[in-house]
């Protein structure tokens, strides 16, 4: 530690190992096929001259792969001692030295097959972490530096001869450095032992997932009619990928199918324990419904449209003999979140189920796979529990639940809506004739009409695409002439039973927002 030149060295080393460390768990949670690393790595493979690969297989046989693995992180190593070097004369050098391996890495990912934009996610936070964790090792060494007197030699971290008060300040400033170069080390180690413990059993909860053959459930084909021309409106049927995703799990629940079971007791004549086994040899239902959170602001993108595959809960409960008086069924999911959901949602037509598939595959693991409830017409809060594991007949007077607890109501039945998707708040448009488009949704009922307003004027009818059922939503267009100029869209729907969407404006709790959604646009 009496070379300066060394602590920079060592501060760029213990930050680009604690990016590295932080990449990888990244990986492992979000079950990447493997870190940026290993990315790296199999980009070489590809990339070496056949024979020079013939060469070293021959030189080093079946040590290739790991040794290549050990000179990549040799290679890093070198660059990261580099860029702490660097940083104590400018930092903006040490930052592109690692945007440049960042950008190594980012490239090497997207090249994997199958690469999509969340492969890239471990590169980005591996990047975050180095710049983070550098700045917090180079403060103590420049601090200590600054305390050296005029005259002394630029490499001197420490000088006996110097002036007894720059002594202190540089000693403090080297223990600092010392104990949060040991911190930080200390604790990218322990990440990374739990990542790769956490990864493990998710990545086999994921192939285990991807093995799975469920022959009940057919694939999603969107309705004939459903969809209309207008491009940049939401698609009608959400990617599994592209769906919202809301829960309170810090680590998602993995969950083996051969390890579940649910329970369905309380106030029942005859409690019922059924496996994933049991679930799919009963009769199935599937059916498309459009999910919508309770946090959605008007015009918000917390919702979406799938098409689900499962058990009818109502014949289930049927089953197990429901007693009289209840009026609740709290559900629990395997991580202890839960909701209570009226009991006359989960036994009449609308088809509440407990759902295996999403759109025609088993369901990811950040939306409950191996199985979660789906009740059209609630709000996921009161309704729709990932991983759940238990059911207990009961009544809304002797229960509560986790969000009810925090004041969010306690029925939460969708409230009508609509939303403007074109033209998007700020777009520019050519003036003239112009054409609007969203999506309107009214479960239980449907959608009978849809309005637009432009500028305050007129409400103007539009024309709807059509739906399955009554809890999908349904894309709407309409067409005017608009003048160049700056102007604002509305937009209101119309239930079968004639009741107007609710125009006055409320915030999202307690059982969701109302108002008309707007949009601001400009034609040139």
């Amino acid at each position: 530690m009496r070379s300066s030149r060394g602590a920079w060295s060592i501060a760029g080393i213990v930050a680009g190992a604690a990016g590295l460390a932080t990449s990888y768990v990244a990986a492992m949670l979000l079950t990447i096929r493997e870190s940026p690393v290993v990315a790296v790595a199999e980009l070489v493979i590809r990339i070496t001259p056949g024979w020079l690969a013939e060469y070293l297989i021959g030189l080093v046989g079946q040590l290739d792969k790991p040794l290549l693995i050990l000179g990549i992180f040799g290679f890093l190593a070198l660059v990261c001692a580099w860029a702490g070097r660097l940083a104590r004369r400018s930092w903006w050098a040490a930052v592109l030295v690692f945007a440049a391996l960042a950008g190594v890495g980012a490239l090497a990912v997207s090249l994997q097959r199958g690469a999509t934009t969340t492969d890239g996610v471990p590169v980005v936070i591996g990047f975050v972490t180095w710049l983070a964790v550098l700045a917090l090792l180079v403060g103590p060494l420049r601090r200590a530096e600054r305390a050296a007197p005029d005259g002394a030699e630029s490499d001197q971290i420490h000088d006996p001869a110097h002036d007894p008060a720059h002594d202190a300040i540089a000693g403090h400033a080297r223990r600092a450095f010392l104990v949060r170069a040991g911190l930080v080390a200390a604790v990218g180690a322990v990440v990374a032992v739990a990542g790769r413990v956490v990864g493990r059993g998710r990545r086999h909860v994921e192939e285990t997932r991807r093995l799975l053959r469920l022959p009940q459930v057919s694939e999603p084909v969107v309705p004939r009619g459903a969809r209309t021309d207008l491009e940049g409106i939401s698609p009608w049927a959400t990617r599994n990928d592209r769906f919202y995703l809301i829960h309170t799990a810090i680590i998602v629940p993995t969950i083996e199918p051969t390890d579940w079971s649910l329970r369905i007791h309380g106030a029942v004549d005859r409690e019922l324990v059924l496996t994933y086994d049991d679930l799919l040899r009963r009769e199935f239902t599937e059916q498309w419904v459009t999910l919508n959170c309770v946090s959605n602001p008007v015009g918000g993108d917390l919702i979406g449209n799938a098409w689900w595959s499962g058990v009818r809960v109502a014949d289930l409960l049927e089953e197990a003999g429901v007693q009289a008086g209840a009026d609740a069924v709290l559900q629990t999911s395997h991580d202890g979140w839960t909701c209570g959901t009226p009991l006359e949602a989960l036994t009449d037509d609308r088809g509440a189920m407990l759902a295996v598939a999403m759109n025609g595959v088993p369901l990811p693991i950040e939306h409950g796979f191996p199985v979660r409830t789906i009740v059209p017409g609630l709000y996921g809060y009161v309704s729709a529990t990932k991983w759940v594991e238990d059911l207990e007949v009961t009544r809304f007077a002797d229960i509560s639940a986790y969000w009810t607890e925090r004041g969010w109501g306690e029925r939460g039945p969708v409230k009508q809506s609509s939303r403007v998707d074109v033209p998007r708040s700020g777009e520019q448009v050519d003036a003239g004739e112009v054409r609007f488009g969203g999506v309107a949704w009214a479960q239980g009922t449907g959608v009978s009409a849809v309005e637009f307003s432009v500028d305050g004027g007129p409400w103007t009818p539009a024309e709807l695409a059509g739906v399955p059922n009554v809890d999908t939503w349904v894309q709407w267009t309409g067409s005017l002439d608009v003048e160049p100029g700056d102007h604002t869209v509305r937009v209101r729907a119309v239930d079968a039973d004639g009741t107007v969407q609710d125009g006055t404006e409320r915030d999202v709790l307690p059982d969701g927002a109302t108002g008309w959604h707007t949009s601001d646009f400009t034609a040139s």
